[in-house]
C-alpha cells in the first residue's frame, strides 16, 4: 500500500514524487521508459531557470537522482487502468495491480505527427513541435509552420521575432484560429501563407532540414519549398485513456483539476501536460508537481 502512486516520470511526475517523499510519504513512481519524458527528445534547453543551457537527458537525470535519496520506489510498467474505490485507488499495469491512498497522473501528452517521410529523421534537426523551446536556434532563417489552429498561429507569430520569414502551411483555405490571432498574423509582414496545402515529405542533408515537398490538395500539384526548419502543430493527444472511465476528462481527453491539482475524484490528482491548461513547459510542469506533492500530503492529513 502506497500513500501515493505517481504515474509518469517526466518533470511533473518527478517533482510530485520528490515533494511527496520529502513529506515522509510512501511514494511509488511508475515509469514506462527513461525518466524525463519529452525532455529526452530535446537536445538543448535554454529556458529552464538555473541553466544557461543543458541537454534534456542531463536535466532529466538531475531531477531523477534525488528521488533515490528520499526512498521513492521505482516501478516499471505500462498503466492500463486506474480504479477508484473511495479511500483506495487501484492502478493496474499489464502485469501487476498496485494499491494506493492517492494517485497523481503525470502521463503527459504527445504531439500528433504528420506521418510523412523525413519527420522522424529530422526530429530535433529542423523538425520541432515547440517554438518557445527551439525558436531561438533558427535566427534569420525561412521557417514553415504546419497547422491552422490557435497553437499554429500563436507560434508562427512568436517565431517572427527570430526568423527571416514564417510560412503557415494549412490544408484549408482559411485558418481555424481565433479571429484576434488571425488578424495579428495577417498584419505581420514576416508571415506568409500556403493555403489548401499539405506537407508530403521533409528533406534535408546529413545535418538538418533543407526543404519541404508541399502538395496543393485542390490541384494535386507538388512543389519543393526551401525552409531551414518546420514547426508542426496539428494537435496534441493527452495520454489519459487509463482514466477515461472515471469522468475526469473533457471531450478531448484533457484531465480537469482545481488549483491544488486535484480532480473531481477525491485523492486523484493530475499534473503537467495531461492537464487542461494553456502553457505546457518544463517550468510549469515542475510547478504543477510541487503543488500536487503538497496537495497529496494535505489530503492524507484530512482523510
Amino acid at each position: 500500500m502506497f500513500d501515493t502512486l505517481v504515474i509518469g516520470s517526466g518533470p511533473a511526475g518527478m517533482t510530485a514524487a520528490l515533494y511527496a517523499a520529502r513529506a515522509n510519504l510512501k511514494v511509488g513512481l511508475i515509469e514506462q521508459g527513461a525518466p524525463g519524458g519529452q525532455m529526452n527528445n530535446t537536445s538543448e534547453i535554454e529556458n529552464y531557470p538555473g541553466y544557461e543551457m543543458i541537454s534534456g537527458p542531463e536535466l532529466a537525470m538531475n531531477m531523477y537522482e534525488p528521488l533515490e535519496k528520499f526512498g521513492v520506489e521505482h516501478i516499471y510498467g505500462i498503466v492500463q487502468e486506474v480504479q477508484d474505490h473511495g479511500s483506495i485507488k487501484i492502478v493496474r499495469t499489464e502485469e501487476e495491480a498496485y494499491q494506493a491512498k492517492t494517485v497523481i497522473l503525470a502521463t503527459g501528452a504527445y504531439h500528433r505527427l504528420l506521418g510523412v517521410p523525413g519527420e522522424e529523421t529530422y526530429n530535433s534537426r529542423g523538425v520541432s513541435y515547440c517554438a518557445v523551446c527551439d525558436g531561438a536556434f533558427f535566427r534569420d532563417q525561412d521557417l514553415a509552420v504546419v497547422g491552422g489552429g490557435d497553437s499554429a498561429v500563436e507560434e508562427a507569430i512568436y517565431l517572427t521575432q527570430f526568423a527571416k520569414s514564417v510560412t503557415i502551411i494549412h490544408r484549408r483555405d482559411e485558418l481555424r484560429a481565433q479571429k484576434i490571432l488571425q488578424d495579428r498574423a495577417f498584419k505581420n509582414p514576416k508571415i506568409k501563407f500556403l493555403w489548401d496545402s499539405v506537407v508530403e515529405e521533409i528533406k534535408g542533408d546529413d545535418v538538418k532540414v533543407q526543404e519541404l515537398v508541399v502538395k496543393n490538395v485542390k490541384t494535386g500539384e507538388s512543389e519543393n519549398h526551401a525552409f531551414g526548419g518546420v514547426f508542426i502543430y496539428v494537435g496534441l493527444i493527452p495520454v489519459s485513456q487509463m482514466v477515461s472511465q472515471l469522468g475526469v476528462t473533457d471531450a478531448e481527453g484533457w484531465v480537469k483539476t482545481d488549483d491544488s491539482m486535484q480532480t473531481s475524484i477525491p485523492g486523484l490528482f493530475a499534473v503537467g501536460d495531461i492537464r487542461q491548461k494553456e502553457l505546457r513547459q518544463i517550468a510549469t510542469a515542475v510547478g504543477d508537481g510541487a503543488q500536487a506533492g503538497v496537495g497529496v500530503y494535505q489530503y492524507l492529513q484530512n482523510h
